[in-house]
């Protein structure tokens, strides 16, 4: 199988259409300016949020600037966008390089393509928005000191989605042991990247952003829940447990912890129960509505 991570997100959008915390959604509707807003989403992707917000009725009138560090993301989001968005009924412009608006009688979206490492996007200074978007961001970074910094982004308002909360579970076991030991291995690498990151991460935000001048608006489960139905799994989520797979292959190959071999017929295992439409795959999560308390210094 051919690994794509473009072709993994999105895959992954019909599992974080369900996984997302509709009550913090709630309140992130209930909090939004009326008027045309600013948004920020560092770790952008391939613009899946961007979608899911206008699919949803979320905004209407915005300029929304879409950070990522990966230059194929963005290649691929500036393709990708005016495709869906032809497809929804809306208009697509190219304002530019790296800019898109799309329209309709009901939107008007000015799309900022930022081709930059999240840090270094903070180092420029931008304007500030109404509301800064992390999606599936947070637990790859060094915590707490990346949420001043990170705050320095936004007015007052950040959403915080799909913040990863230490449990991983798949089903039907194979030697109970065994997967017990690998889902440790794994979060373990979580806890061990050189770039900052946390197998705990949704937990530990509580007191993070407290301490960082953030009062938490909403908070909630967002569990990634993954299972066929009459044996087979729904849109392209086969691709997606496949790609959680390589994951573990990619973190844990080489690793001490485990023999190769074994490590590799469990993987065989794995992924035969995809085929079969077997595969139950949870993965516990937490999303926060916060809004800053107190001016934070420039960082």
């Amino acid at each position: 199988m051919e690994y794509s991570f473009q072709h993994y997100l999105l895959a992954k959008q019909s599992v974080d259409d369900r996984a997302l915390n509709k009550d913090v959604l709630n309140a992130l509707k209930a909090n939004l300016p009326q008027k045309p807003i600013r948004i920020i989403e560092v770790g952008a992707g391939i613009g899946t949020m961007l979608r899911r917000l206008i699919h949803w009725d979320v905004i209407h009138q915005a300029e929304y600037v879409m950070v990522d560090e990966m230059a194929d993301n963005v290649e691929y989001a500036s393709e990708w966008i005016p495709q869906w968005a032809m497809e929804t009924g809306l208009r697509s412009e190219r304002n530019g390089k790296n800019q898109l608006r799309i329209v309709d009688e009901n939107h008007d979206i000015h799309i900022i393509f930022k081709p930059a490492d999240i840090f270094d996007f903070i180092q420029t200074k931008p304007e500030e928005a109404d509301l800064l978007i992390a999606h599936a961001v947070l637990d790859l970074l060094p915590m707490p000191i990346s949420l001043p910094k990170l705050f320095s982004l936004t007015k007052s308002l950040a959403w915080f989605t799909i913040n990863f909360d230490g449990m991983t579970i798949l089903e039907p076991q194979i030697d109970p042991a065994l997967d017990e030991k690998i889902e440790w291995l794994y979060h373990q690498t979580m806890d061990k990247r050189a770039t900052g990151g946390d197998s705990r991460t949704g937990r530990h935000l509580f007191s993070y952003l407290r301490s960082s001048g953030a009062k938490v608006l909403a908070s909630g489960a967002s569990d990634w829940v993954v299972h066929s139905v009459d044996g087979t799994y729904l849109n392209d989520e086969a691709y997606f447990l496949h790609f959680i797979l390589h994951f573990f292959r990619e973190s844990l190959t080489g690793n001490p912890g485990v023999i190769p071999s074994v490590f590799s017929k469990w993987l065989a295992q794995r992924e035969a129960q995809i085929e079969r439409g077997e595969l139950v795959y949870i993965a516990h999560q937490l999303d926060f509505l916060v809004k800053l308390e107190k001016n934070l210094q420039d960082v």
